[in-house]
């Protein structure tokens, strides 16, 4: 039940129950007043007929010592007293009023059915009243809450895209100081803050990455010309390793600046997964990795894509890169129609990847959440493709690369 029928239905049930209790009141007070009137009127006629009996004249509704007085009232004349009793055991309420004079009991009784039949039509309009006014009620608690619905909605939209990574999205204010309008502030205040202080993080990031840049391609050079030997190679390797790093992280700063556009050509997309696989096959092997199984391509069904070709290759090496360091073999690259998907038989992915995608210098799982992730999401947003992750039955972790958009035809024989 959302917010908006929430509030709707409490501001519905609100003013059925103000409408049953105001009616309620106003039935009791009603019938009170009018019995006391009618008792007041009777005994006031009892006294003029006890006066007339005294004085030897009894008038046509005057009644002395009647079998039916009602036995309440027979004990209350016998003991002197005048009193009223409302019988309504019959098939019509009736009203009688009685006192003693001698040896006699004078009564009088009069048909009590005029007010009852007012306190019934008196009940039909409060009902009426109170069931107009609860739907009143209810059609402007609606609309109250589907307005302030409407405008706390578009916060949570706003906020929705702002996490998704669009640092434009802002709410238009309105008038007005309530709390509603106090959250759309707060939620554009948020969106300002939060895109100066990603805006300085990537600037810092990608200065020191450019400030990096020179002195490490001197290290490279340098660790090149050190003699042959086991030391040479460890320090080479790790000065390419640092030279990648830094790229990657230049890399990372272009995308989140979306300075990145597409050069698009017509090409196979088998053979651009060919291609990746190939090159991390033989950087897997440069670097000493025995024992691994070579990643396997599986073509289905293969077609031509408008696309980045680089780009594509790009996001494939990043992930069967990734199968590799932090999955299990087989790795198998399946292209279908525009979609490749890249599969190991590891662990899986973490909850967390799953749950908000990549996240950069985050690779404490043990499943890839470094650069490599964090940028084939990148360039898949430069490609318009979509990237997604997620651990398939029969376990492992795969990723999908859906194309499907820039397909163009089938690869000609």
């Amino acid at each position: 039940m959302g917010l908006r029928t929430k509030i709707g239905a409490a501001i519905t049930v609100t003013a059925a129950l103000v409408a049953v209790l105001i009616g309620f009141v106003v039935h009791h007070r009603t019938a009170v007043n009018q019995l006391a009137t009618a008792r007041e009127m009777i005994t006031s006629r009892l006294a003029s007929a006890v006066e007339d009996h005294a004085a030897g004249f009894d008038r046509a509704h005057t009644l002395v010592n009647p079998d039916g007085l009602p036995e309440p009232l027979r004990r209350a004349a016998e003991d002197r007293k005048t009193a009223t009793y409302l019988d309504r055991g019959g098939s019509e309420p009736v009203l009688w009023a009685a006192t003693r004079l001698g040896d006699d009991v004078i009564a009088l009784r009069r048909p009590y059915t005029r007010e009852t039949r007012n306190i019934q039509d008196l009940d039909d309009v409060l009902w009426t009243a109170g069931a107009l006014g609860t739907a009143f009620s209810g059609i402007v608690g609606v609309s109250l809450a589907a307005f302030a619905g409407r405008r706390i909605d578009a916060s949570a939209r706003t906020a929705e895209r702002i996490a998704e990574g669009d640092l434009t999205a802002r709410l238009r204010p309105r008038g007005g100081k309530d709390e509603i309008a106090r959250l759309t502030v707060a939620v554009n205040r948020m969106a300002d803050a939060l895109a100066a202080r990603l805006q300085a993080e990537r600037e810092v990031t990608a200065n020191i990455a450019h400030e990096l840049r020179t002195p490490v391609a001197g290290l490279v050079a340098a660790a090149a010309l050190l003699p042959s030997g086991r030391p040479a190679e460890m320090v080479q390797e790790r000065a390419r390793r640092v030279r990648t790093l830094v790229e990657d992280v230049l890399e990372v700063a272009r995308l989140d600046a979306d300075a990145e556009r597409a050069d698009t050509e017509v090409r196979a997309l088998g053979d651009l997964a060919r291609r990746a696989v190939a090159a991390v096959t033989a950087a897997v092997t440069a670097a000493g990795g025995p024992g691994r199984t070579p990643a396997e391509v599986r073509v289905v069904c293969d077609g031509l894509v408008e696309t980045d070709p680089r780009r594509v290759e790009r996001i494939l090496t990043n992930l069967v890169t990734n199968a590799f360091r932090h999955g299990a073999g087989p790795v198998v690259a399946e292209v279908d129609d525009g979609v490749v998907r890249v599969r190991d038989r590891g662990p899986g992915f973490p909850h967390q990847l799953l749950a908000h995608g990549p996240q950069r210098f985050r690779t404490d799982s043990g499943s890839g959440l470094g650069l490599g992730l964090t940028i084939a999401v990148g360039q898949a947003r430069v490609l318009g493709a979509r990237l997604t992750f997620e651990n398939p039955e029969g376990g492992g972790a795969q990723a999908v690369l859906d194309l499907r958009d820039a397909v163009r035809g089938p690869v000609p024989d």
